[in-house]
Formats: C-alpha cells, structure tokens, sequence
C-alpha cells in the first residue's frame, strides 16, 4: 500500500519525535496528534502536550491535541479497575492500544484525510506475500521490543500503520533527534502506568472503584490461615514482600481467590507451571488456530521468550503447553506468541 499523508502520535517523548523526523526525511506529508487522555487530573498531561507541540514546531508539522478523555475511562481506566476486583492483574496499556490508540486515534486520522497511523513503537510491519497477510515484527533493538503490546492489533490496523523506529536501536534515535536540534532527543522514558504516577495503584483503585479494601485471610495451600491480608488488590502472583506474614521459609503470592477473598501462599517452586489457558485470542500472522502450533511464547513484556506449543480448544480457548516451567503465569496478563520474528498473536491468560 502506498502512503502519502500519515498522522503520527506524538506524546512528547523521543521516539514517537523520532518517528515524525524519520518520515519527514523519507518525504511523507505529516502531521502530528496528542491524546488528551487523563480526567482525574486534566494538568497532568500538559507538560507531554507541550512537549509534543514544541518538537512538531521545530519539525515544522501542524498539531493537533485529540481529546478522548471519555473513551479512555471506560474501555481502559474502567476495565482495570473492573479486573482488579475480580483478582486478576489486567495490563492497561494493551487495553489503550487496542480501543484508543489503533482504534479512535487511527479512525480520527484517516477521517482527516491520513493514509496512515505511525507511532514510535520498536516494532515493524511487513506485507507477507504467500499469506497474503500483514505482518508484526519484533523491533531491533530488543531490548526495546514492544511487539508484545501490539498483539491485538488487526488486518485492517495494520495495514494503515507505519512504525519507523522499528529499525532503530534506542541510542542512534536519540543522536538523530539531537542532531536535528530536537530538545526532547534525552528525555527520559516513561516507566509507570500513565494514569497512576509513581506506582500508587491500589489508592487509584480505590478511588476511582468507589469501594474500600476488603481485609480477609492468607492461607497456605491446605487452606490453613497464615495471617490476614490488607485486600486483594494490594497483592500480586509471585509476589513476596509487603505480606507481613512470619515462616520459615519464604513465601510468595500464588492465588487470590475473590469468592472467599483469600490470598493463597506457599513456596517459590509452587509458582511454576508448564501449562496455561488463555481467551480473547487474536491472530496476526494466520487466519485462526487451528491446529497444535510450535511457537515460542511470553506471559509478560518483561520474561523471556520461551519454546511452547498452542493448541485449540472446542471452547474457543488456546491451551498452551511450555518445554520448561514458567514462573508466575498471571490471570490478567496476556500471552504472545511468536515464530521467528513475526508475532503469531496473542491472548489473555485466564486462570
């Protein structure tokens, strides 16, 4: 498909600025947009939109401040409070960049007259002629790779997206931008979840979910009371500080149970597992699963890859069976598969 005018998002940082200058020198029309996203505090964001507005200045681009306040407290700020309470540990950024960013920000730009979406992902996209199917790419540098949170995107998603820092390693990006007297080229990468500064998310929850924590007990793995806990959200599975409980051995999260509101406990080696199921799935690189597949496959961003065979289930589930144990496979969290250096696709991990 051949592209013209591409929008891209900007968020003040170093690489989606990147992604514009990128463009730029290869001769696209471009454009820049800012998702006004935060409700609970509209001040919050002004210091990225700035930033935003000064970079496409001295790009020379127009820039636009899109405002979808609304739809990110529903479908991204909502569900994770929602999946909080039910004991799950969702990923909201997965959620923001299936509804918000690929979905209204991409149908915004295209009603603007776009060709294109592009953002500063360290991702790629490909067009696979023998599949006839667009392709995610894992991004060069790999210590930077964020395919994993691109999963859900879709054919049609794909196929208007450009990701130019893809072929970058984080280091010669930030040179390119100092270079081109960019002021943001050393800005530091944001490292929490957007809407909840410094990590505070159990007092976010109870904020925005409107409901005071709910004490109840830490048991072992016979269900004998260990202690009590301060609340469901305030834990995590694997793990082992901040539980105020005293054994003889150390101890780490295993399972929260909403129904009796328990926190299960026990050792390390109880955290690992060599299978999982997982729902939600979306595909990327064929049509549908239907047969076992070898893939290799991450429970989280931050773990490595790991050899795994998927298979369907008649429920529409994906079993997923691992060569090696995986340690602190997480309700909530999503499962990535991947063969070679496309993403296959993806799912949510349910218990």
């Amino acid at each position: 498909m051949s592209f013209k005018r591409v929008c891209v998002a900007m968020s003040g940082g170093v690489d989606s600025t990147g992604a514009a200058l990128l463009l730029l020198r290869q001769g696209y029309d471009v454009f820049g947009v800012t998702l006004r996203l935060r409700s609970d505090d509209p001040r919050a964001q002004e210091p990225e939109i700035e930033a935003a507005r000064a970079a496409a200045g001295v790009l020379g681009i127009s820039h636009t401040v899109l405002d979808l306040r609304d739809l990110f407290r529903t479908a991204v700020i909502d569900r994770f409070v929602s999946e909080y309470a039910q004991g799950r540990t969702p990923n909201p950024c997965l959620d923001c960049n299936r509804a918000v960013k690929f979905g209204a920000m991409l149908d915004w730009a295209l009603e603007q007259g776009a060709d294109a979406l592009a953002t500063g992902h360290y991702a790629g996209v490909a067009f696979d002629d023998v599949s006839g199917r667009w392709q995610l790419l894992r991004g060069r540098d790999r210590r930077k790779d964020q395919s994993y949170f691109l999963y859900q995107l879709t054919q049609r998603q794909l196929s208007h997206l450009l990701l130019p820092v893809g072929e970058y390693e984080k280091p010669a990006l930030r040179a390119l931008a100092e270079k081109a007297g960019l002021a943001n080229a050393h800005r530091a990468d944001s490292q929490d979840i957007c809407f909840i500064p410094e990590g505070e998310y159990v007092a976010f929850l109870e904020r925005h979910s409107g409901a005071e924590l709910v004490p109840g007990d830490f048991v072992d793995q016979a269900g004998r009371v260990l202690g009590r806990h301060r609340g469901l959200p305030c834990y995590t599975t694997g793990q082992r500080k901040g539980l105020g409980v005293s054994a003889d051995t150390p101890l780490y999260v295993l399972d929260k149970d909403p129904a009796t509101n328990t926190v299960t406990l026990g050792p390390d080696s109880a955290l690992y597992t060599r299978e999982l199921r997982a729902k939600r799935l979306n595909w990327i690189s064929i049509p549908a699963l239907e047969a076992p597949m070898a893939v290799t496959a991450r429970t989280r961003h931050s773990q490595r890859e790991a050899a795994a065979v998927a298979e369907p289930l008649p429920d529409g589930h994906v079993l997923v069976t691992f060569q090696e144990p995986q340690r602190a496979v997480t309700p909530g969290q999503a499962v990535v598969f991947y063969s070679g250096e496309s993403v296959v696709g993806g799912g949510t991990i349910v218990k």
